[in-house]
């Protein structure tokens, strides 16, 4: 597993997702790093950018539902609340079931007092409105009242997962903001925070040229002409 740097998190605070899944396209042909179908339950408070730790749900079968309870040992749940580092990122892979809740209060003010930064699940959540006093940055496909086993069980942590449709590996660098999710492959995680940072900058200068009465055409993309004066501009920032 690829580690990502501290120095690279803090970069990557400063990069919306629509940025990242650009470059993750234009430079790197990956077409599907956001995961459809989900949104934070607090728009206020849905930035976070951190390592993923993954949880794999399965369809329940009634016949071993008591063996994997909440209360015994071997719950995958139970695993992830104890396991989990601080810093990361918790995601789960609910089949996409969004009528039942992944986590409720309870286990999620488990999850922040671990230190998690953000919770991403592709089903629902419970308590949301608890969650969202308890400042947890949180997408799912929406509220849902009835528990997960209702129909589903936990089943792994930290394996390669889907969540959404789309691959998410342990360690995996996820990023939350008001336009979604976004996964990064941990080891283009650092090259992709540079780039980032650098087309914000030149994003930021072509929107004041633009707002400022220039045409489109030719900085939006800029052309090597309007590139060159972008950097006698920053060269001038210090």
């Amino acid at each position: 597993m690829t580690a990502c740097s501290p120095e690279t998190i803090q970069l990557l605070k400063r990069v919306p997702t629509a940025a990242i899944t650009g470059i993750l396209l234009k430079k790197y042909g990956l077409r599907m790093r956001a995961i459809p179908g989900i949104g934070p339950i607090d728009p206020a408070h849905c930035r976070f950018v951190g390592p993923a730790f993954t949880l794999r749900y399965v369809p329940m079968r009634e016949d071993i539902a008591l063996t994997v309870d909440i209360g015994n040992p071997a719950n995958a749940m139970l695993q992830a609340t104890q396991q989990i580092p601080a810093g990361s990122v918790f995601v789960m892979d609910m089949c996409g079931v969004g009528a039942v809740g992944g986590l409720g209060d309870v286990l999620t003010t488990r999850m922040k007092v671990r230190g998690v930064v953000g919770v991403v699940a592709d089903g629902g959540m419970r308590d949301v409105s608890e969650i969202r006093a308890l400042g947890m940055p949180t997408f799912c496909k929406g509220p849902a009242a009835p528990a997960s086993p209702s129909a589903l069980i936990p089943m792994a942590i930290q394996q390669p997962i889907g969540c959404g449709g789309v691959l998410v590996f342990p360690g995996d660098i996820i990023v939350g903001d008001e336009d979604g999710v976004a996964v990064i492959p941990a080891h283009l995680a650092a090259e992709v925070a540079q780039m980032g940072v650098d087309k914000e900058a030149l994003d930021g200068w072509v929107r004041d040229r633009v707002a400022e009465g220039g045409d489109i055409l030719g900085l939006y993309p800029p052309n090597e002409a309007n590139l060159a004066k972008f950097e006698a501009w920053k060269a001038m920032q210090g």
